[in-house]
């Protein structure tokens, strides 16, 4: 069945056999999978807001007032994506342990605190120890990807990992907005000193954070089935009895049918795991999709593997490059266009932040519609990762040679470039639910952490050519293409894997 419009609001059919949506009701907020979707970029977009408010100040204000050279300005860019990238490890496997709910509502208030401290930094020392603390809200994306994960079924999982992913990126665009906004009001409005202002201008974030938590533990769900802990009773049987989904991540199939690759061919034609039809082969798949425990043992097999290499090598890229750029693109604009002042030049920035609520979904959607027109190809899926990310690196080639002088021909540049970029975040997580989906917290944090990575890699190369910020964009081009072809040869999944097909 097509898509149709009434989808968006009305409760979703439901796959019998694992009870995950088979559409997105966007627009209703009562269903549980409504509800699920909502706070999923709700919290990640307040997260991702907070984790990027200093940056928009920092240009000029912050910079003054604490009397920061360029090179500690580019060291506390550095030391937020480091904490993200440490916090991403370590949410993967509590995702798995303890839910992906309660790891996002722990997240997000392990780091309004510290935003809510900003406002006691006097100096450079000051500034790295708040924005470390704060980095951990950047690691709400992964418990964000795996909640969407465990409630939206293969059809429309990309989409919906890419919707909630690029809505919630858009608060790194949306803070350049607000942050300045909430600073000039302050000092116009209410008659604050610039030192005062922006100080009391990281109270919103740490309101708005707190809120967003509480509610979020209130009125969600762990998963479809309920608590974290009936997670495994999901999966219904031939007779109607309820399977407990249990097994390691290495556990071969029973032999009555399943989907492993040496018994592809016996499967029948009529089989459909979207349809939840071919009851028989479908249970055992199914089965071994539901999020365990691993042992130490297997989470060094889903570490230690090709496809997660692939998938983390494409992230590093597509995440760490947005998120190194959205932290001096300010800057970048303020440097070409001197005119533009603090304010200006950070609306301007605020775009590239902005199109994640276009493009990210986009990726995601796209990974989905060639996976449905290639019948379930994932060597398709894969392919789009690698497409996109090499276009991104053309671009930001093409902007690093030309260092735009017009504003015009700055802004189109950034904007396609970005269009490609943040498509690739998009596509890197309609693959990833494929791939282990038995460890897909610990998958989705080291892909998630993998991205910053990159973005501590970017940022070191931007912190050692100070303002020469055209150089390293080629340079970021270079590297895009190089690691897209470097893994092009790799299998999206591993051979033999149970579940995820």
């Amino acid at each position: 069945m097509g898509f149709q419009l009434k989808q968006l609001w009305s409760a979703p059919e439901i796959n019998p056999y694992n009870k995950k949506a088979k559409s997105i009701p966007i627009f209703n907020p009562v269903d549980k999978y409504g509800r699920v979707f909502f706070f999923s970029y709700l919290g990640f977009f307040i997260a991702f807001w907070s984790w990027y408010a200093f940056p928009p100040l920092l240009t000029v204000t912050i910079k003054k007032d604490l009397h920061l050279s360029q090179t500690e300005v580019a060291n506390s860019n550095i030391i937020s994506l480091t904490a993200t990238l440490l916090v991403r490890l370590i949410a993967g496997p509590l995702c798995d342990k303890f839910g992906p709910r309660l790891t996002f509502v722990g997240c997000l208030l392990a780091g309004a605190i510290p935003s809510a401290l900003a406002g006691t930094i006097h100096n450079a020392m000051g500034l790295y120890f708040i924005r470390f603390f704060v980095g951990v809200l950047g690691s709400t994306f992964v418990p964000c990807q795996v909640w969407t994960t465990g409630f939206f079924d293969r059809n429309v999982v990309g989409t919906a990992n890419a919707l909630v992913g690029g809505w919630g990126n858009s608060g790194g665009g949306i803070t350049y907005f607000v942050m300045p906004a909430i600073f000039d009001s302050l000092v116009h409005s209410a008659n604050l000193k610039p030192h005062v202002a922006w100080r009391v201008a990281f109270i919103v974030p740490f309101i708005l954070i707190t809120t967003t938590a509480v509610a979020m533990l209130l009125l969600t769900e762990d998963t479809p089935t309920g608590k974290w802990a009936d997670r495994m009773n999901a999966v219904p049987s031939s007779d109607g009895t309820i399977v407990t989904a249990t097994g390691g991540l290495a556990d071969k199939p029973s032999a009555t049918g399943s989907l492993s690759s040496s018994d592809e061919k016996k499967v029948p034609t009529n089989d459909n795991v979207e349809a939840a039809e071919g009851e028989i082969t479908i249970i055992d798949e199914v089965q071994h999709e539901v999020v365990q425990t691993p042992t130490l043992k297997e989470a060094f097999a889903v570490v230690c593997n090709m496809q997660t290499l692939t998938l983390c090598a494409a992230y590093v890229f597509s995440f760490g490059a947005e998120l190194a750029i959205n932290s001096i693109l300010g800057a970048y604009y303020l440097k070409n266009f001197k005119y533009l002042g603090q304010t200006k030049s950070g609306r301007w920035a605020a775009m590239f932040g902005l199109l994640n609520v276009i493009t990210r979904p986009l990726g995601g959607f796209i990974g989905d519609l060639i996976y449905k027109f290639t019948n379930g190809s994932l060597w398709a899926k894969k392919f789009w990762i690698h497409f996109v990310g090499i276009a991104a690196g053309i671009f930001l080639i093409i902007i690093g040679q030309l260092n735009p002088k017009k504003l015009d021909e700055m802004v189109g540049l950034i904007a396609v470039m970005a269009i490609f970029l943040e498509a690739g975040n998009g596509a890197n997580f309609a693959l990833v639910p494929h791939v282990h989906p038995h460890a897909n917290g610990i998958l989705s944090g080291l892909v998630g952490a993998s991205g910053n990575l990159g973005g501590v890699i970017f940022a070191i190369i931007f912190r050692y050519n100070k303002t020469d910020y055209s150089r390293v964009f080629w340079i970021i081009g270079i590297i895009a293409i190089g690691l897209n072809l470097a893994f092009i040869w790799v299998r999206p999944i591993p051979k033999g894997q149970i579940g995820g097909r």
